[in-house]
């Protein structure tokens, strides 16, 4: 770095005084100067003070209250205002009258007040505590509360753990109990086919020995006739032939002679009954005829008229079609789920059964009881009427088909012999015999007289839900949880046809009055109309998701009503397929029944009512 010497960088420099500087400054002092001047002392001063300390509040004296101030607020807080009154009243007199002492126009001294500052602050502690108290109580009380119901939770979870180990036992029980029933039915397979093999060709070799022996009659007859032409005769696979010789008339002598004699073998005896009957024993061989109990029924014939078709022609309300009803009347039949609902045949009578192992009937529409009925070990899954209505057939989850006579008022008859629960029942329109349907998978038809199973019907894989006799018919109906409807005949115990279609467990199935056509729901609340001529659904309704537990169909026919488990009532159309909603249950629909004339629908749920709607 280079310093410049002062005489070298040609400049003039010139002394100036200190005091001239300053006259220059206070010449060039305006007022802006002058603000910021004491904005700056002002700033100077607050922060020196929040230096210092000094901004802290100053102490406040406390000002004695006086004696007449204090005895007011005494009145005042403690309610007396008309000693309050009073007292002012005296004391303004007294000081006109210039009567008050120095002393009585003093001060309190500091001790009461005092006082009151600690009597209102404990008043004000006390309230506190109480508060405090009452919400430890309330603390106390629920953990009172939340320790029973943890001990409760505790119970319950140990008694589920042994449940729940007490099932896996039994269900590793049964599978090992089941394995060893491996063996055994494949042996008894193995059996039944060599024994259906075995009946099979003793049934072939029995028609050959028949056949030959015709044959051989034949033969024999053309030789008492004179005929000495050779005749052929084929029976099964063998070949006969027979040539006359001269021994042909010691054969005939002989045949003779035994018939002569009345001498007859088992074949002739069989032959001799088979011409008698006029069937041809090579073509139907005779069968043997199973016993007969001396009480067994007879199905009556199917040509009969059915005298409810005059019901057809009378058309349904336009209240009916469009789904307009109203409940008339709502009837609190039972404490648990209303399962099924019967109508009586002739009265104004309906019976009601119930999970709660009873039935009920009642008069309508007054709603009055009539009549009770205890006797089953379990619920009650279905009811029916008898065609004169003097009895009711009740079927239930103790597996049993009871028949209970109005008149002895009690149960005549207990019918035993499913194996699972009974879910339906249904009279034959001659009142001689019942039909059930049951869990384990089948469907039987008893005779009441003789109080003996008639037919037992196998065909369904999965629980029979539902069982339906045609009016005037031996014809039954059922549905089942393999997603099928039958038809059977209840004679022979054969089925007739088949409904296929449904892709869930079918609930419910039931004819017209026609007996042509054929309505079903399934557990996904799809409805199908089918064609029992044909075989095939002409209609198919979608009313799910929820099920759809059980269905009726007007009168006329054309109008059908189904109980939905969303606690909903469904009228269908089968005309336009037009679908109405009727609300009013709580609860799931479980039964629903047209009254005989169509004017009313009866419905029961889940939530214990019946309720008519019209």
């Amino acid at each position: 770095v280079t310093i410049i010497d002062d005489a070298e960088d040609q400049y003039r420099y010139e002394e100036v005084s200190i005091a001239d500087e300053g006259s220059a400054q206070d010449a060039d002092e305006d007022l802006d100067f002058a603000v910021r001047s004491l904005q700056e002392l002002s700033e100077d001063v607050q922060a020196t003070v929040r230096r210092q300390g000094v901004g802290e509040k100053p102490p406040v004296t406390r000002q004695l209250e006086a004696i007449d101030d204090f005895v007011r607020n005494f009145l005042f807080r403690m309610g007396m205002s008309r000693t309050l009154d009073c007292f002012q009243s005296e004391w303004y007199e007294l000081q006109e009258k210039e009567q008050l002492g120095k002393a009585e126009q003093g001060t309190v001294s500091d001790v009461y007040i005092q006082n009151q500052e600690l009597h209102d602050k404990l008043t004000s502690l006390h309230r506190d505590l109480a508060k405090f108290q009452d919400a430890t109580r309330q603390t106390q009380d629920m953990l009172v509360t939340l320790r029973k119901e943890r001990d409760h939770h505790r119970m319950h979870h140990q008694r589920v753990l042994q449940e729940k180990n007490r099932l896996l036992n039994d269900l590793k029980r049964l599978q090992k109990h089941y394995a060893s029933y491996e063996p055994a039915l494949r042996s008894l397979r193995e059996k039944y086919e060599a024994a259906l093999k075995e009946k099979m060709l003793t049934k072939l070799e029995r028609d050959r020995a028949v056949g030959q022996i015709a044959g051989l009659q034949a033969t024999l007859h053309s030789l008492e006739s004179g005929l000495e032409e050779p005749t052929p005769i084929i029976a099964g696979t063998c070949k006969l032939q027979i040539i006359t010789t001269k021994n042909t008339s010691e054969v005939a002598h002989k045949c003779k002679d035994a018939t002569e004699t009345g001498v007859e073998g088992p074949s002739q005896r069989r032959l001799r009954e088979a011409r008698q009957q006029g069937v041809a024993p090579a073509d139907e061989p005779a069968k043997s005829s199973a016993a007969r109990h001396p009480k067994d029924s007879e199905f009556p014939v199917d040509t009969r008229v059915n005298p409810l078709l005059g019901q057809v022609q009378k058309q349904p309300s336009d209240a009916m079609r469009s789904g307009s009803l109203r409940i008339s009347q709502t009837l609190k039949a039972h404490e648990m789920p209303v399962s099924s609902m019967a109508l009586h045949p002739r009265k104004e009578i309906i019976v009601t059964a119930s999970d709660d192992q009873l039935w009920k009937m009642w008069s309508i529409p007054n709603g009055d009881i009539i009549m009770t009925g205890q006797g089953h070990t379990d619920w009650i899954g279905d009811c029916d009427f008898n065609p004169t209505g003097t009895n009711l057939a009740t079927g239930g989850g103790d597996s049993t088909v009871k028949v209970w006579d109005f008149s002895q008022g009690a149960c005549v008859l207990t019918l035993e012999g499913h194996g699972h629960a009974v879910w339906g029942c249904s009279w034959h329109s001659c009142g001689d015999f019942i039909a059930s349907s049951s869990m384990d998978n089948s469907s039987k038809v008893w005779d009441v007289n003789s109080e003996r199973c008639r037919q037992t019907l196998r065909g369904h894989t999965d629980s029979v839900n539902s069982v339906e006799f045609l009016p005037y018919s031996s014809t039954l109906l059922t549905s089942s949880a393999d997603k099928t409807l039958s038809l059977w005949d209840a004679r022979t115990g054969r089925c007739a046809q088949i409904f296929y279609g449904h892709l869930h467990s079918c609930n419910h199935g039931t004819f017209n009055l026609k007996g042509d056509t054929v309505v079903s729901c399934d557990s996904y609340g799809v409805i199908k109309v089918w064609d029992v001529r044909k075989g095939t659904a002409t209609m198919t309704l979608n009313l799910g998701p929820h099920p759809a537990n059980r269905l009726s169909f007007h009168p006329s026919g054309h109008v059908m009503a189904v109980a939905s488990d969303d606690a909903c009532v469904r009228i269908v159309d089968l005309l336009t397929g037009h679908v109405e909603t009727l609300s009013g249950h709580e609860d799931a629909v479980q039964a629903v029944v047209f009254s005989p004339d169509g004017d009313t629908l009866f419905s029961g749920g889940s939530d214990g009512t019946i309720r008519m709607w019209e």
